[in-house]
């Protein structure tokens, strides 16, 4: 079912005020459109593999700190590899977002969407019965 105008609206004035008001969260989480890094993808498999490797040897040796070091080689490996790639320059948001130089809104009498909209709450619990 497909979202009326009104919470269309809505929807766009809580995500302009998200990326006003948290540009870092944003740019935090957005960071997954990203093409891979395939070198780093194939150093981290062939880490992990090389940490296997030691894990094996610690045990054909009878070693518990070889073994103890290729887990954590291994572990470093994987993690190499599925880590995200770093991004050069400033972090990107959406383009339909507006950019803001400060994290506050640009008319602080008007306050947040959150106070906005817990007044408007307040409105319709004391039944006045206007949304805007």
């Amino acid at each position: 079912m497909p979202l009326s105008e009104q919470e269309q609206r809505l929807l766009e004035e809580m995500e302009r005020s998200l990326y006003n008001n948290d540009s870092d969260f944003v740019a935090t989480v957005g960071n997954h459109g990203g093409r891979p890094n395939y070198t780093l993808v194939v150093v981290g498999v062939l880490g992990a593999l090389v940490g296997i490797a030691v894990i094996v040897a610690g045990v054909i040796f009878r070693q518990p700190l070889l073994g103890v070091a290729g887990f954590v080689v291994m572990l470093a490996g994987a993690l190499f590899a599925i880590a995200p790639p770093k991004r050069k320059g400033s972090a990107s948001s959406m383009p339909s977002a507006p950019r803001s130089s400060t994290s506050r809104p640009a008319n602080p009498a008007k306050g947040g969407l959150m106070d906005r909209l817990n007044d408007r709450w307040d409105r319709r619990q004391d039944g006045d019965g206007r949304d805007s």
